[in-house]
């Protein structure tokens, strides 16, 4: 439904996306992750076709991103997106689907049903007087009145509170369960670990991991035993081998001890280790890695420079983990929907 190939956006000597290659499945949601700057904005607004590439292939839906014809297909929620105040949710998603030239019917019957799913019940009330919860649903209707194959959503849930933050990512799910390709962009990993069936990570300009959530942790994570022990571990010279510093790994739980070990040798050594100081373990657990401690591990590596040398290429370097492509910073314009909105009212 999506292919990306050799996409690079440079904004004079900055490279803002550097040789991002992916491709996105029809009816999946397709997480972007990265830092601030990374770039996911840049990426998703050139999928929108409201950014040019400067080097690369973007093909969306069957059309290359740049052909009006793919705007049609497509329904872009930016992550700010001012409203015509002046106007109720009703008037302003019938104004859009006349853009579209979805008939009258069809229109109110699209937008009836978005807004009975996203329980939206203010549908005459100004949208200057709404919350930002309730714009933020009608932004995600206007997404849809024309029917789109693919959705492009750049944080969705920003901002929200958590009652809507649940019914935008539901939401979410159901567009995918009807067929619909997203791509989904957020910084909370718990909203992207929840929706999305794979996932990019970017970071300066490059994609530096990708797979889905449970095959970048098993790449890029790493599990952890806690041992719980009723009696502080003695510092034996097997537990300090598996553990370092005996002391900074135990951690005082209530009436329990819990040490945090690596591995099955680690937990064998906390059992040996509490035995010698007459007690006993009582529990185990395992801790996998959430995408959050992956991202952050993954972000905090070195990466190769973005900027251009005197306006030639981009410095050469691995993207990381065998993983080539990427995306970069903010920029460029093209903050709404297509088609365009006036930026009056402040959301």
């Amino acid at each position: 439904m999506i292919e990306v190939a050799g996409l690079r956006k440079t904004y004079g000597d900055f490279a803002a996306v550097v040789d991002s290659d992916f491709s996105v499945e029809e009816g999946e949601v397709f997480g972007i992750v990265g830092p601030n700057g990374a770039g996911k904005t840049t990426t998703l607004k050139v999928l929108a076709g409201l950014v040019d590439p400067t080097e690369g292939d973007v093909e969306v839906a069957g059309y290359p991103s740049d052909d009006p014809e793919m705007r049609r297909r497509l329904g872009f929620l930016p992550e700010e997106s001012p409203l015509y105040e002046e106007m109720t949710p009703l008037s302003y998603l019938r104004f859009f689907a006349d853009l579209y030239d979805v008939p009258r019917d069809v229109a109110d019957e699209r937008i009836a049903a978005a807004l009975d799913r996203l329980e939206l019940d203010h549908r005459e009330r100004r949208l200057g007087d709404m919350s930002k919860g309730m714009k933020r649903k009608v932004a995600i209707a206007r997404s849809l009145v024309n029917d789109p194959d693919v959705l492009v959503y750049d944080e969705p849930a920003s901002g929200l509170d958590p009652v809507t933050t649940n019914s935008v990512l539901e939401f979410t799910r159901e567009l995918r369960a009807a067929g619909k390709t997203v791509v989904f962009s957020a910084h909370n990993l718990y909203h992207v670990e929840s929706v999305c069936d794979r996932v990019v990570v970017m970071n300066e300009g490059r994609i530096v991991a990708r797979g889905s959530v449970d095959g970048i942790r098993e790449r890029h994570g790493e599990t952890t035993y806690h041992v719980f022990t009723d009696v502080a571990p003695a510092a034996t010279d097997r537990l300090t081998a598996a553990v370092g510093d005996t002391d900074a790994a135990t951690e005082e739980v209530g009436d329990r001890f819990r040490t945090a070990v690596p591995d099955m040798d680690g937990v064998e050594a906390v059992r040996a280790a509490a035995a010698e100081a007459g007690g006993e373990v009582v529990d185990i657990r395992t801790r996998e890695p959430s995408l959050e401690d992956v991202f952050l591990d993954i972000v905090g590596r070195p990466m190769p420079g973005r900027y251009t040398g005197g306006g030639g290429a981009v410095a050469d370097g691995n993207a990381g983990d065998g993983d080539e492509g990427g995306d970069g910073g903010e920029g460029d314009g093209g903050d709404a929907n297509r088609p365009a909105e006036p930026r009056e009212g402040v959301e």
